[in-house]
């Protein structure tokens, strides 16, 4: 629409009909400098003329943040949860019914046949770091001679009514991830960055029962192929004494045939879709990777589970599990899966202890492999060892970094299990949330002046080792911030604080660009996504 000032014809953009709001301001604008222009001074002329330039600018500039579409596209990335090039379709309902009945059949299997003691007594060893020496292994936890072969004896029933493979209930390839409680926050970056990093494999996120579903977080998943779960509707959640009984019963009852677990702090840093493919996975149907450290299981274990005749020590260089990421082939490996079901059904009283004997790793981590040794079947360990991912600058660690499985002959890291410094957008950055303040744990390493990472984010930092990400040849930090302002800003779980607090850490660590709209607040901001220029 033109204005006429004297010769002057105005015209305001391509738009024939603009905003109520900066036409207002334009008619008002142009008459009172009509008004002053007449019968002012040539210096006042002047003065008014650059007063009404500068006004025409500002009135411009407004018109620009509030209704204007940006025309450099290079200032907006969309990021992989808001692209959609592709479409990932749900993952089929688990047959709820069946699946209940068979697990039902099952634990009366297993209550029909426990282990003795029923109550193991857990004791630690004498030193937390290093490693225990053969003596202490052998003397560490004793069981007498009669409870080892009433063990043995029901173990070896167990084996013999083990069920056979329900193939009608589970189908196709799928990625399983457990969350709940403060999971749920570790959760939010690792699917996040499952999608960044190119992952279009089905999601089920699992949770132990109804109080720890988030629906309105599960209806955002749900347009990005991850489904949510409740074990509280296959089974009786209330009998599981630990959350390492957990990991097990999401893999029984997910919905897919071959699974890839994930631990909620598990952050991806390459796509792991390729697994599936991978002759490692195709030749054996299971695929797991290393821990830090060799087993210091009861010397009485493998006779229990039946790979020796006696007391021995035949497991004490055997490498143990780390079950951060974990492939199962469900039809190959059924019956493998159900007795290490048992194992950890009993995990918590005998078990857990009997493998670990209270050293580290005392949980669910290794009952997958000694049930497949016990079946004497088929599986693939990464042949690469783990490696320890550091705060930069620093001698502290953040978590493990695994092995790409379709890489034998060299090293190639594709998951960051965070055991240590756990990705969640609340633990980093959220200001006055903690219950108790006086309590380290549950300040935010933003508040924390103890948090290893403090001054990386109060100093906008890197946090990952620079030297460890040159000497292999990633830098999944960017993406992972990328994950993290779409939880902050643009999900369920938005924050203006941990929104400004995040992308201002981005733009001053990685160069990242947000085009800013100085007038509506940040959160909810749509379009006005990431660049990084880095």
């Amino acid at each position: 629409m033109p204005f006429q000032w004297g010769e002057m014809t105005i015209l305001y953009g391509d738009d024939p009909d603009p905003p109520p709001l900066s036409l207002h301001l334009l008619r008002n604008t142009i008459r009172k400098i009509r008004r002053f222009y007449k019968g002012g001074s040539p210096r006042q002329q002047i003065l008014i003329l650059l007063t009404w330039l500068f006004l025409l600018y500002a009135i411009f500039r407004t018109h620009q943040y509030l209704f204007a579409k940006p025309s450099t596209p290079f200032l907006f990335c969309e990021t992989a949860t808001h692209e959609k090039p592709y479409r990932i379709s749900l993952p089929e309902q688990p047959n709820k019914e069946s699946l209940s009945r068979t697990w039902k059949t099952l634990r009366a299997i297993y209550e029909a046949h426990p282990p003795q003691p029923l109550n193991l007594s857990l004791k630690q060893f004498k030193s937390i770091i290093d490693f225990p020496d053969l003596e202490d292994i052998k003397n560490h936890t004793y069981i007498s001679e009669e409870d080892a072969r009433v063990s043995r004896e029901s173990h070896v029933a167990v084996t013999q009514k083990l069920l056979p493979y329900p193939g009608q209930l589970f189908s196709g390839q799928g990625i399983v991830v457990l969350a709940g409680g403060r999971y749920t926050g570790f959760a939010t970056t690792g699917l996040s960055m499952l999608r960044e990093v190119g992952s279009r494999l089905p999601v089920e996120l699992w949770v132990k029962d109804e109080k720890e579903e988030n629906k309105e977080w599960c209806r955002e998943l749900a347009k990005e192929g991850i489904a949510c779960r409740r074990l509280s509707d296959y089974m009786d959640t209330a009998m599981l004494e630990h959350g390492y009984q957990l990991k097990i019963s999401t893999i029984f009852f997910s919905s897919f045939e071959q699974v890839l677990f994930l631990d909620a702090d598990n952050v991806p840093v390459k796509s792991p879709d390729g697994i599936f493919k991978s002759k490692s996975f195709t030749d054996t149907g299971v695929i797991m990777w290393p821990d830090y450290w060799k087993h210091t299981g009861a010397p009485l274990l493998p006779y229990i589970i039946g790979l020796s005749d006696g007391s021995s020590e035949m497991l004490r260089e055997d490498q143990t599990v780390e079950s951060g990421q974990l492939m199962w082939d469900k039809k190959r490996h059924w019956q493998a899966l159900c007795l290490a079901a048992y194992y950890n059904y009993y995990g918590p009283q005998h078990y857990y202890t009997m493998i670990s004997q209270g050293w580290a790793g005392w949980g669910d981590k290794d009952t997958f492999l000694l049930a497949l040794r016990s079946l004497r079947q088929k599986f693939h360990m990464v042949p690469h060892e783990l490696k320890t991912l550091f705060v930069d600058g620093t001698s502290h660690g953040i978590g493990m970094l695994q092995a790409d499985p379709t890489k034998p002959a060299g090293y190639e890291p594709m998951f960051l299990h965070s055991n240590i410094i756990k990705w969640s957008i609340r633990g980093f950055f959220c200001s006055g949330c903690a219950d108790d303040k006086e309590d380290p744990v549950e300040l935010s390493a933003w508040e924390n002046p103890k948090s290893t990472i403090h001054p990386h984010l109060q100093e906008h930092h890197r946090i990952f080792s620079l030297e460890d990400m040159q000497s292999m040849q990633i830098d999944p930090e960017p993406l992972i911030w990328k994950s993290f302002e779409h939880v902050a800003c643009r999900s369920v779980w938005q924050s203006a604080d941990l929104c400004n607090r995040t992308r201002d850490h981005m733009e001053q660590t990685f160069a990242y660009q947000f085009p800013r709209n100085e007038v509506s607040p940040m959160v909810g901001g749509g379009d006005q996504i990431c660049r990084w220029t880095g």
